[in-house]
């Protein structure tokens, strides 16, 4: 990912708690040169200094069989906003975009046993929805057992992370103040978003 050094995000820990976010992210690999790409909620966790990302497939997804053979992209993306050149003070600009992302790229390790798919799952759970867990819990056996053979888990342990917050810090004082009340009082949530991460960087 292309980033000037004034939009890197260079905390691991804010790129983390980024990914926790906003954990809905796009799964990118390569094949023969030909891009393939799955969206899928992600649990992202860190064990000892190493960041994980574990998921799970349908089973009949092409990308099971490509995501260990090749180093997966994991891209975070949301929230962004456009940017109106009536904001700043030259008469010579142009629009652009307002945006964070972080790319996390590492080696996946599939999860294919059932009993470990049975955890990944019941981990999933409990970061998405825990109240959830009890019905789950109480669902038959048989029932569960036909999902898992659906399903193929996966765990990528990443080597590689990229961060980007692209938030007006090249412009004045003055510019982004008019972005963030611009922005604030816009009815779209990606646009107050971005506001409040651009007034955590002043």
């Amino acid at each position: 990912m292309y980033t000037p050094k004034q939009f890197q995000i260079t905390d691991k820990q804010e790129a983390v708690g980024f990914m926790q976010r906003y954990s809905f992210a796009t799964l990118v690999t390569v094949n023969n040169n030909l891009p393939s790409a799955t969206h899928l909620p992600f649990v992202v966790s860190q064990r000892d200094e190493e960041i994980v990302l574990i998921s799970h497939f349908a089973k009949a997804n092409p990308q099971v069989a490509e995501i260990v053979n090749s180093k997966p992209l994991v891209i975070f993306a949301e929230p962004h906003a456009y940017i109106s050149p009536k904001h700043y003070e030259k008469e010579l600009s142009v629009p652009t975009w307002n945006y964070i992302a972080v790319h996390a790229y590492g080696n996946a390790r599939l999860i294919e046993d059932d009993d470990a798919k049975m955890q990944l799952l019941e981990h999933t759970i409990k970061f998405y929805e825990a109240d959830y867990l009890k019905q789950w819990e109480a669902l038959p056996a048989d029932f569960k057992l036909n999902m898992l053979k659906g399903i193929v888990g996966f765990e990528i342990i990443v080597d590689e992370l990229q961060g980007k917050k692209k938030l007006s810090q090249n412009k004045s004082e003055r510019e982004r103040e008019n972005i963030i009340g611009d922005l604030s009082n816009s009815p779209l949530s990606t646009d107050k978003d971005i506001a409040e991460y651009m007034k955590s960087i002043k």
